[in-house]
């Protein structure tokens, strides 16, 4: 026998991942292939765990409902305070998915084996008479709904799937960080970074110290923040991905507004990789260096041996717009659980040395596509996502860091266009650095008064 294949489309799958909160779902039951009848329904689908039934009627509408219990025809209701009926698609002008959860858990769904999928005391029952039918009742008390909403009033089905659930719970309902995810508000956000003015007088940029272990998308990022500002992907850093650190000099960078606009007011500085063993990659009795302003531009480093006062190009009386007001770590947000222990001590150790001289810092992780699969597809639901909030906290315990000082984002790496919802994140951690670099000269002793200025 061929394999059964589903209905749905790949576009019309995502969007029920996304409802389910899952990672994948698994083809069960196809009422015209194994018959549209409760007894073949129940041989196939008991005790599978979490399932979905979806509906398709003549009219073009797809619908269904969910329950992560297990039927087992038991002749008992289910409690399941996580089953929700939904409308996947419906008129061209209800097009947007409907979910309706349940109002009544004790009655979630009727677990009786003379009945197709029953949701609710009678809600919505499918296979109805051992027909490719369906029957509802929206003045049960347990779904509330529109009849017209769910499915047209179209009762009659062309086709009637059930599919096992898996890793069920991965997209919460909210985000847990408020953002608005429009074009808007990615025009609003590059308008206060392009605008945004040190308040003291003789600091015209901040400067931010890029550190991170190697492949973690250090000058990646750099890269994405510029193509964000330019309309379309570019690479000024050198990126990559190798055993060894790829970038080998101090390289500050300035970011334009577009190929003729202004500088924007902050400047990237990149250092070498970090690495496990002792001795390889950036040391790190380097870095008080650099966060003092000593380190001069395209400085190379020597991993045997820290810059010394006679090293050519050695700033030996940084002001204070020499110095760095923000240090971000970017860290793979993939890997966090496997971040060696030799490295996380590093980032504990310059952590360390970055409070003593008073300079805030910031986690960048990146990779969150590969955190979880349905960022994909779309990044904005980054917020809702379970697998990310974990990876933030666990950062946030392993660097001793608050998770409010911890943003997700995703580099440009394989698209060649430009994304709204991926320029938001790269955006809001812009943001969150320029502010962050504030607090910094808010710290600076009182004898810098005279350089403070208020700006119109």
């Amino acid at each position: 026998m061929a394999a059964v294949k589903t209905r749905l489309t790949k576009k019309e799958e995502v969007l029920l991942l996304r409802l389910l909160g899952s990672k994948r779902i698994s083809l069960l039951y196809k009422g015209s292939v194994h018959g549209f009848n409760c007894n073949a329904f129940h041989n196939i689908c008991n005790q599978q765990g979490p399932t979905v039934v979806v509906a398709y009627n003549a009219s073009g509408y797809i619908f269904g409902g969910f329950t992560v219990k297990s039927y087992s025809s038991s002749g008992a209701y289910l409690n399941d305070d996580k089953a929700f009926l939904f409308r996947l698609k419906g008129k061209e002008n209800e097009s947007s998915p409907l979910k309706i959860p349940v109002k009544i858990a004790q009655e979630a769904v009727n677990d009786n084996g003379g009945h197709g999928p029953y949701f609710g005391a009678g809600s919505l029952v499918l296979l109805s008479g051992n027909q490719a039918a369906v029957t509802t009742d929206p003045a049960v008390a347990s779904y509330t709904f529109r009849a017209e909403d769910l499915h047209g009033n179209d009762l009659v089905l062309i086709e009637c799937e059930v599919y096992r659930v898996e890793d069920v719970g991965d997209i919460m309902e909210m985000q847990w960080r408020k953002i608005e995810w429009t074009v808007g508000e990615r025009v609003k956000l590059m308008e206060q970074i392009r605008t945004y003015k040190p308040y003291l007088n003789s600091v015209p940029q901040f400067r931010v110290l890029i550190l991170g272990p190697i492949g973690a998308g250090k000058s990646s990022f750099f890269n994405s923040v510029h193509s964000t500002f330019w309309g379309y992907v570019t690479s000024q850093a050198i990126a990559g991905s190798d055993s060894k650190s790829v970038t080998m000099q101090y390289r500050t960078y300035q970011i334009k507004n577009g190929r003729d606009g202004n500088p924007l007011p902050i400047v990237f500085c990149d250092t070498m990789g970090l690495e496990e063993k002792q001795g390889d990659g950036l040391e790190i009795e380097e870095v008080p260096n650099i966060l003092k302003g000593h380190v001069p531009d395209r400085y190379q480093f020597n991993p045997s041996s820290i810059i010394h006062p006679n090293a050519p190009g050695y700033i030996r009386n940084p002001t204070v717009k020499d110095q760095i007001h923000c240090v971000a770590f970017v860290i793979d947000g993939s890997k966090v659980e496997i971040l060696p222990e030799n490295l996380a001590a590093k980032l504990r150790e310059i952590r360390r040395k970055a409070n003593l001289l008073g300079v805030p810092q910031l986690v960048i992780l990146t990779k969150v596509d590969e955190i979880c699969s349905f960022l994909e597809e779309d990044v904005s639901i980054v917020y809702k996502s379970k697998p990310v909030e974990k990876q933030m906290q666990l950062t946030a315990e392993r660097l001793g860091i608050p998770l409010s000082q911890i943003v997700p984002v995703k580099n440009y790496s394989s698209e060649l266009d430009i994304k709204f919802d991926v320029d938001i994140l790269l955006l809001m951690a812009v943001r969150q650095m320029l502010r962050l670099a504030e607090s910094f000269l808010d710290n600076l002793p009182l004898d810098c008064s005279s350089d403070l200025e208020s700006h119109k």
